[in-house]
């Protein structure tokens, strides 16, 4: 009998537990956006490739963020935010909104403001405009549930993030 496959062998942990467990979660290739909302007379954003879909009919994504995030108050308190899903060619975007001050975060993107206030990426592959549905404590973060008011999408190929660098997605031939 011939074996035609291996089965994965587990990965000795590492002399840190935590930095290991960042690495196994880094297996899991995501998308990349641009979450962004509007408090305090103020544009506030930051990079995130937390960003699922919960429902489609309601229409409810989600996110998360860190509790000691110092934006945490700016999306918890303002009744929305907005996501901007990147494309390959925004990957300096991806860097930009994180780090810095919102200022300089915002500093020469090409935006558009939309009915709510809050603002979404020009060129963005996809973008959700989203009411706070709900909010879920989650160990050291949370978890913004919005209910989508609009959206819009185009033809765009996305920018990937996995093993914590950003990568392309290619199809797969069937």
């Amino acid at each position: 009998m011939q074996a035609t496959a291996h089965a994965p062998q587990p990965v000795t942990p590492a002399a840190d537990p935590a930095m290991d467990y960042r690495k196994a979660l880094s297996c899991f290739g995501t998308g990349v956006t641009v979450v962004a909302s509007r408090w305090d007379e103020q544009d506030w954003g930051m990079t995130c490739n937390s960003f699922a879909s919960v429902s489609l009919d309601p229409r409810l994504v989600l996110w998360s963020i860190r509790r000691e995030a110092s934006s945490l108050a700016a999306f918890t308190q303002s009744g929305g935010f907005s996501v901007s899903v990147l494309s390959q060619a925004q990957q300096p975007l991806a860097r930009q909104f994180a780090t810095g001050s919102m200022a300089e975060r915002f500093a020469g993107v090409p935006s558009q403001r939309e009915a709510s206030g809050r603002l979404r990426l020009s060129d963005a592959l996809a973008w959700f405009d989203c009411d706070l549905h709900q909010l879920v404590e989650a160990g050291d973060h949370c978890i913004l549930i919005g209910a989508v008011r609009s959206f819009g999408h185009s033809d765009a190929k996305a920018l990937g993030f996995w093993r914590s660098r950003f990568v392309q997605f290619e199809d797969m031939a069937a």
